[in-house]
């Protein structure tokens, strides 16, 4: 059995409430643990809400990071889903880890498209 990605979802904790409250600076953070990873950036897009907090999306070539942020719990919630072998999805949370200066994180990875070998066979001939 192969998969087609791996799926890191992570609860990043003790965060500053400064930089998960602040756009640019998610956006940038984002970005650059994209990059880390060795991830393909295609394109962004950022939402900031009132009185706080910030969501937003790095489309990469091989699929996506996605994070919504409550600085006044110091809490971020962030997917990272990587295609293919090239990208370490681990790679960009340990990055959002380090640069959010949170105090803990908790994460699992779920293996995406979990096919056999006989559909990829089959699938490729269509």
């Amino acid at each position: 059995m192969n998969h087609l990605g791996r799926h890191v979802l992570a609860e990043i904790c003790g965060c500053d409430f400064n930089i998960l409250n602040n756009i640019k600076k998610v956006e940038e953070i984002m970005v650059n643990a994209a990059l880390e990873a060795g991830a393909e950036v295609r394109e962004c897009v950022f939402h900031k809400f009132s009185p706080q907090g910030v969501s937003g999306v790095v489309v990469i070539s091989e699929s996506h990071l996605a994070i919504h942020t409550w600085p006044e719990l110091g809490y971020a919630a962030v997917d990272v889903f990587t295609c293919g072998d090239r990208v370490n999805p681990w790679d960009a949370c340990n990055y959002l880890t380090d640069h959010f200066y949170a105090k803990q994180i908790t994460a699992k990875e779920m293996k995406r498209g979990m096919v056999s070998e006989g559909f990829l066979r089959e699938a490729a001939n269509l």
